[in-house]
Order: C-alpha cells, then structure tokens, then sequence
C-alpha cells in the first residue's frame, strides 16, 4: 500500500540564530558552500539530497542527530575534519563502544550493512551532526 508522502522530496530544515556565522561554520569546518540563498535561508545540496539552514529565533534542541552524513571512510572524514577545526562530542552511550570520538553500533539496518561506526558534532549553532559508515 502506497501513502501520499512515498515519493516525496525529503529536506531536513537546521535552525540557526546567526545565519552568517552558520555559513561561515558550513564553509569554513565542513567545506560546503550553499547553492541557493533566499531571505533568511540557505540551501545545500549534498550528494542526491539537500538540507536548509534557516533563521530562527529558536534554539536548536542538539539533545539528537538532527543531520547525519553517511560516508565511505569515517576515519579519512573525521580526520579532514579535525584538521578544518571540527571537534567531535564523546558519548557514553551503554551497549555501544567508542575510541576517540568514534562511536561503534552493534547493529544497523540490514539493508546498510552488520553495524555501524559514527561520530558527533555541533555546528556553530547547537545543531547535533553525525557522519556514520556502515560496517559488514
């Protein structure tokens, strides 16, 4: 059975209180440029998909991913962003080991593979970001 929503378009939206400290975070720690701009808004494509960063007088939760970008070689990622001044959060989460910033999860979606290996980070706002590679 098919819904309304199975085909859409699907965009997270990333609040931001500064909107030019958000692009230069995006720019400067993460290497992505915006490839549309509106009046209070920012949008970036990456890949097949796409996120926005809008002005908001609200404060991002960062209590959760609100983004996560899956990549080939974490080790490589995390790394180039160390050096771009990107610093990652350490979690202790219980059923999930970790190594320097790096979290391992037992279990993923099978479709993706056996488990997968993240790390976190906020941006210049408070938003939660991951950057995950599923292991065999």
């Amino acid at each position: 059975m098919s819904g309304p929503l199975d085909s859409a378009h699907v965009v997270t939206k990333l609040p931001a209180r500064d909107l030019d400290r958000a692009r230069a975070f995006y720019r400067d720690r993460l290497g992505l440029e915006p490839v549309e701009e509106r009046v209070g808004g920012l949008r970036y494509v990456c890949g097949t998909t796409e996120f926005h960063i809008f002005r908001s007088s609200g404060a991002a939760s960062g209590e959760s991913t609100q983004i996560g970008f899956e990549v080939d070689d974490l080790d490589r990622v995390v790394a180039r962003l160390r050096e771009r001044g990107v610093r990652f959060e350490s979690f202790d989460i219980a059923g999930f080991g970790g190594e320097d910033g790096i979290v391992t999860a037992p279990d993923n979606y099978p479709s993706k593979g056996g488990g997968e290996r993240g790390a976190f980070f906020r941006d210049s706002e408070g938003n939660l970001l991951a950057i995950g590679q599923a292991t065999p």
